[in-house]
């Protein structure tokens, strides 16, 4: 995973969990959350910005993994976000170059299968027409999510 996909943030704002394969875990005292973020691999084509995808707890929101995909440009208005993990398919909602599950339901079918796959696959459709796709390896992701977790109990 390029760490890149993780911009730059003021010293000490945010904490280096681990790195495991492809998906790296992260903590951020504000807003105070933690989260596992992964890049997709391979990157396919040029976007307008870095895609990546990740799971995120808010503990003051009482926000427990939570979905976020950021899509590598601007998918066409009214059209699907589908995420699919070996033969589920999960259809996500979302702005212009985001896309979340529905719902915390949506959040924990979408995390239990991410566990147990080998790639998820993100299918959207670009603004200005045709479809573009972004895969990610799952190794390592039940690890970051769990070092996640940890972290923002242990705070």
């Amino acid at each position: 995973m390029g760490l890149g996909v993780l911009g730059v943030s003021p010293a000490g704002a945010r904490d280096p969990l681990g790195v495991f394969n492809a998906w790296g875990a992260f903590r951020d005292k504000t807003p105070h959350r933690c989260y596992a973020i992964a890049q997709p691999d391979p990157i396919r084509s040029k976007g307008d910005w870095r895609p990546f995808a990740s799971v995120a707890n808010w503990p003051e929101r009482g926000v427990r993994n939570q979905i976020h995909i950021r899509l590598r440009k601007n998918r066409k208005p009214d059209t699907p976000v589908t995420l699919s993990i070996g033969p589920r398919k999960f259809e996500l909602v979302g702005g212009m170059a985001d896309a979340w599950a529905p719902d915390p339901r949506a959040d924990a079918a979408i995390v239990r299968a991410m566990r147990s796959g080998e790639w998820m696959i993100v299918k959207a459709r670009g603004e200005k027409g045709g479809g573009f796709v972004d895969s990610y390896k799952l190794r390592g992701l039940a690890t970051a999510i769990d070092a996640a977790t940890v972290a923002c109990v242990r705070r």
